[in-house]
């Protein structure tokens, strides 16, 4: 008989904007308050009984020195027989990490595994080819590793290796969205967002970061409009539709998900709150990765057994505004039930945390709203989409 995956807590970090308040803070630092954040939510547990840490990062160049989860682990004062590897599948590194403990736990391989994901795109370092041969005659160039391609092979077709705004404004013009309804949806994002923390609802979910004076996500702007917003000029294409207000920023942050077997909660001692009950994974041409996660998630529902119709909350992680609009017209899902919390263009998307904060906002939702069936997305950068369906049992 297969075992079922719960997630039993789920915490973040406030997410910092670029160059601002996180931006003196390692990444292997974030991840362990991550941690030590969502072990605090499990005062009875015994650290030494969680079985492995699954934790994403889409940079590990830098400080995040390669395996962050095994950094992260050690600096949150767990014991060193504790087990951690860091899997990067860039923007969706995080979730893919909860996918995976979660088929850890059903494969019957660990009753507890601990989640997560970091990314400080503030600390990511710039990087310089190596040279073949020693003391080369040209100059040298160095790359910035926060975000998007770098050291492209030439054999990449140049279709495949535009710019993440680039392949977004093809989206925008092949489906029709205008810059009035991406604007629109980006005023809705930082409204919702700061009303959910002016409700209390990022209470529990947020842990603060110490010698930090951070008690919210940095880049929410209340009072958004989108007549505020059309004044911004387009970043991508002088003539195009997206602009810095419309597109998820550049952050710093980290999130944790604690998952366990239904068997794992008196060691856990606490009761879970949602159970994992489907996933999905879909590819297709890099520069359509802002449309994959709607593959993802009609794969995901099928293994779930459900259809949209049961659906009651989505966390769609808003890398743009215009493909979070394509997805939920692609779906045909009342987009009322979308990122009522807010999303990533007002609460930031420091890459590999997103992955986890969709998905803890989500377990949130149902539990608050009662609502049995949920979904988490989030499109990656070089055509991929992933998803989990929860089903509430708090």
């Amino acid at each position: 008989m297969t075992a079922h995956a719960f997630v039993y807590a789920a915490v973040r970090t406030p997410f910092g904007r670029f160059g601002g308040a996180l931006a003196d803070v390692r990444p292997d630092d974030l991840a362990a308050t991550a941690v030590t954040g969502v072990l605090a939510r499990a005062p009875g547990l015994d650290p030494g009984r969680i079985g492995d840490v699954v934790w994403g990062n889409a940079n590990g160049a830098g400080e995040d020195n390669r395996n962050v989860g095994r950094m992260a682990v050690l600096l949150a004062g767990l014991p060193p027989s504790v087990p951690a590897v860091t899997v990067n599948r860039l923007c969706g590194s995080s979730l893919d990490a909860a996918m995976t403990g979660s088929r850890t736990i059903e494969s019957g391989d660990a009753d507890i595994v601990l989640t997560g994901g970091v990314e400080s795109m503030t600390r990511a370092p710039w990087v310089l080819p190596k040279p073949s041969r020693a003391y080369p005659a040209g100059n040298v160039t160095a790359v910035s590793t926060t975000l998007g391609w770098r050291l492209v092979n030439e054999r990449m077709p140049a279709e495949w290796t535009v710019s993440l705004g680039e392949a977004n404004e093809q989206l925008a013009d092949r489906y029709g969205i205008s810059r009035q309804r991406q604007d629109e949806f980006a005023a809705r994002s930082h409204n919702l967002a700061d009303a959910a923390w002016n409700d209390g609802f990022y209470d529990d979910l947020v842990v603060p970061v110490d010698g930090v004076d951070l008690t919210r996500d940095e880049g929410i702007r209340p009072g958004s409009s989108a007549d505020k917003l059309a004044g911004l000029r387009p970043s991508f294409r002088p003539d195009g539709t997206i602009t810095a207000a419309n597109a998820s920023p550049l952050n710093d942050g980290a999130s944790a998900v604690l998952l366990g077997s239904e068997a794992a909660r008196d060691t856990i001692g606490l009761d879970p709150v949602a159970r994992v009950a489907g996933r999905g994974t879909f590819a297709l041409v890099p520069q359509d990765f802002g449309i994959a996660p709607v593959e993802a998630v009609n794969a995901a529902l099928a293994r779930a057994g459900i259809t949209w119709d049961d659906v009651a909350a989505v966390e769609l992680n808003e890398a743009f505004a215009v493909q979070s609009l394509a997805c939920v017209d692609l779906w045909k899902v009342d987009p009322q039930i979308v990122n009522t919390k807010g999303g990533a263009i007002a609460i930031g998307h420091p890459l590999g945390a997103s992955g986890g904060r969709v998905l803890g906002t989500l377990a949130h939702r149902l539990r608050e709203s009662g609502g049995r069936w949920g979904v988490a997305a989030i499109c990656i950068g070089v055509g991929q989409g992933l998803a989990v369906v929860l089903e509430n049992v708090g």
